[in-house]
């Protein structure tokens, strides 16, 4: 399978780094001084809701939990809050079992790897650098740009991406910004927070793993 594609696009937590329990820890840690309760309700829309940006969250949280019109100062102070419990959380991180030997194998293939990540982009980046795990990829990707204006942009003229291309990914949206773009789609079962999922791709030729070592075992 390593062979089939010219483009291999990956999301961040639950897929490459044990990250995803940290980002939830995080987001209700953000969150709790704005009522407990209410803090828990945005942990289930974040579970809900895997691979939009923090900013809509944290948007939904404040609008429509709390039903607030004016919350930018509070918000920039949740937000904050989560970037610090966020990034020491992905520099702890476990890696995926594999996951350098895999990518080694598409780079020597003369396949590119990418990084698109609801997370923030220079929050990834930085990661990923601390980690030695940036040279591996062509491009990281993050928010505040959308999954599917970052696979439009860079699928498109001038990007970096070519087909044909696979997305591993952990989350239903991973999945419909994919299918937006043509891409196929492997999700990655062992880590995600969608517990959804069976149901959900039921209906779906996808490609179900445990984890990104399974393209390891399988070409051996």
């Amino acid at each position: 399978m390593i062979d089939r594609y010219k483009t291999w696009i990956f999301d961040c937590d639950g897929v490459l780094l044990d990250s995803n329990r940290v980002k939830t820890q995080a987001m209700f840690e953000a969150a709790r001084p704005f009522g407990e309760s209410e803090a828990s309700r945005l942990v289930a829309y974040h579970k809900e809701n895997g691979g939009i940006s923090r900013f809509e969250k944290f948007h939904y949280f404040f609008a429509s939990l709390l039903e607030r019109e004016d919350y930018e100062a509070d918000m920039e102070k949740a937000l904050d809050r989560f970037s610090e419990l966020s990034h020491d959380g992905l520099l702890k991180a476990a890696e995926a079992e594999g996951l350098r030997d895999l990518l080694g194998r598409i780079k020597a293939d003369g396949s590119l790897a990418f990084v698109v990540s609801g997370g923030m982009q220079q929050e990834i980046r930085d990661v990923f650098e601390a980690r030695g795990l940036a040279p591996f990829f062509a491009g990281i990707f993050g928010s505040p740009d959308s999954k599917d204006h970052i696979l439009a942009r860079e699928l498109g003229n001038g990007g970096g991406m070519e087909q044909p291309a696979v997305y591993i990914g952990d989350s239903r949206y991973d999945h419909e910004a994919a299918h937006r773009q043509g891409i196929d789609f492997v999700f990655v079962s062992g880590w995600t927070e969608f517990s959804d999922w069976p149901d959900y791709f039921a209906d779906f030729d996808v490609t179900v793993i445990d984890s990104i070592a399974d393209f390891i075992h399988s070409e051996n």
